[in-house]
């Protein structure tokens, strides 16, 4: 595997040609998204960008640095708490809220002395203050050990272009939708159904199991045919929810709500080598 600084060294060499991509040349050419402008790196980092980069984010050696990004909204710093074990309102929790709370990328340390994972909150996508295209690199992305790509509603374009960005770092990815549980919700409310007409709960009981089979098939097929139609190879999407994650992340037990949650977790830990 190589390392990110031979990405980068790569990433150097497959751009020196320059070509500028016009509205026209993408349209006759729409087979692979990494010929987009918008998938095009704004700059490629020096060596001292990167140990500045890695200075500014505190990076230790021994240790695993995963950066949370999406657009705004999205639920980054809520599911860092989820990860940490921690819900919102616990002391050293990161602080959420309905508008954006992340002005700068922020660290959060893993409350367990076991795990050797270090967590950043990065300011959302999408959002006046960086241009999607500046992303990336505006914020250091480059010197993370992996990447947690989350979204809620709709996978972006930005979402796509930091998976481009990241396999020319050769930083691992995960993909993560979040807010199962409000999205599962939604889909038995849209169906009809009326909690004042259901006393016992027992048509929402039996409307939540095709529910969640309809939110966790849509969600992979629109993510398969994004990464297709970006020429991007299949990569698996984790569903989840922030409270079924903290119950994941402190007792690591199965329960009725719980989709990709364990599965993420283990997962984690096997690629990093963490028992």
């Amino acid at each position: 595997m190589k390392s990110k600084e031979e990405g980068v060294l790569a990433t150097k060499s497959n751009n020196q040609a320059g070509i500028p991509m016009t509205e026209n040349t993408i349209k006759e050419d729409p087979q692979t998204l990494e010929k987009h402008s918008i998938f095009q790196l704004v700059s490629i980092p020096s060596d001292k960008e990167i140990q500045s980069a890695k200075h500014k984010v505190q990076y230790q050696e021994g240790l695993f640095h995963f950066a949370m990004t999406g657009v705004s909204g999205a639920g980054k710093s809520s599911l860092i708490n989820a990860f940490r074990g921690l819900r919102n309102r616990d002391q050293g929790a990161a602080p959420t809220g309905v508008v954006e709370t992340t002005a700068d990328v922020t660290r959060f340390p893993d409350p367990n002395p076991h795990n050797p994972f270090v967590w950043y909150d990065v300011p959302g996508s999408g959002t006046l203050n960086t241009p999607d295209w500046q992303y990336f690199t505006a914020h250091g992305l480059y010197v993370f050990d992996c990447i947690i790509i989350l979204f809620d509603s709709r996978f972006t374009m930005t979402d796509l272009a930091m998976l481009v960005n990241c396999r020319r770092f050769n930083i691992p990815t995960y993909i993560v939708r979040s807010k199962s549980d409000s999205h599962i919700r939604n889909i038995i409310k849209e169906s009809g159904y009326d909690s004042d007409e259901d006393e016992n709960h027992s048509r929402r009981n039996a409307l939540y199991s095709s529910a969640r089979e309809q939110y966790i098939t849509e969600t992979r097929a629109t993510v398969r045919r994004n990464l297709q139609e970006a020429n991007l190879p299949d990569q698996r999407v984790y569903i989840v929810a922030n409270s079924t994650m903290v119950s994941a992340v402190r007792d690591q037990k199965l329960s009725e709500k719980t989709i990709d949650e364990l599965e993420l977790m283990r997962d984690r830990h096997t690629k990093f080598k963490v028992y």
